[in-house]
């Protein structure tokens, strides 16, 4: 009867897991996300961050880096690299957006910077930022932090839903193997009663039977 009160503790135990592996249902906030890409929306990647600046002849002399936002988030400008090889030695320029010309060609985009020449370009002063850029070790530090922050953030999140969803279950699966447990000894106890009473009978029945006067 142990066995049998341990095998539905098991059983209760499994339900109760597969009960925790079912996720409860997220209410999404109304109004804070995009379920896609609208048709009067572009993505910056696509069109401004990487795209080459040509000048008015066509000829590249750059490409987009970075955004320049003013403290109402509206873009002013972009990051123009220029210059250097791979990188090294370029200089980095600040560029209105406004003097910028985006052009679709092609079914590419096409930025021509028409004020560029290689006088002006090489007469600018590079881009100051207010702040220093962050150094390598700085953003390592940071994406650590970040995948810090969001692992514990899941882990406490997955341990309240599973300690919600298991705790009724859990409960019953104690109750059930309590249940069963008291039920086996109550019938292991009545077997034995009866067991008793058939062996006293059994001496009963093989005593010799008393001698005749």
């Amino acid at each position: 009867m142990n066995k049998l009160a341990l095998g539905l503790a098991a059983v209760a135990l499994t339900v109760a897991g597969a009960a925790v592996a079912q996720k409860a249902p997220v209410n999404i906030p109304v109004g804070v996300f995009f379920k896609g890409q609208q048709s009067n929306q572009i993505l910056a990647r696509d069109h401004l961050v990487g795209a080459k600046v040509r000048n008015s002849q066509g000829q590249i002399i750059g490409d987009i880096e970075d955004l320049i936002l003013n403290d109402q988030n509206q873009v002013e400008g972009v990051i123009m690299g220029t210059g250097g090889f791979l990188g090294r030695l370029e200089k980095k320029l600040g560029v209105r957006l406004s003097a910028l010309r985006i052009t679709e060609s092609a079914g590419k985009t096409v930025v021509t910077l028409p004020e560029a020449t290689k006088e002006v370009l090489n007469a600018l002063e590079p881009y100051k930022r207010a702040k220093p850029p962050k150094t390598l070790m700085d953003r390592a530090m940071e994406k650590a932090q970040e995948l810090y922050d969001k692992s514990a953030e899941t882990s406490k999140d997955a341990y309240q839903t599973a300690k919600e969803q298991a705790g009724p279950t859990l409960q019953k699966a104690k109750d059930a193997a309590g249940q069963a447990l008291e039920k086996g000894k109550e019938a292991a106890g009545q077997a034995y009663e009866k067991g008793k009473q058939a062996v006293d009978a059994a001496k009963d029945a093989a005593k010799p039977d008393a001698p005749k006067q």
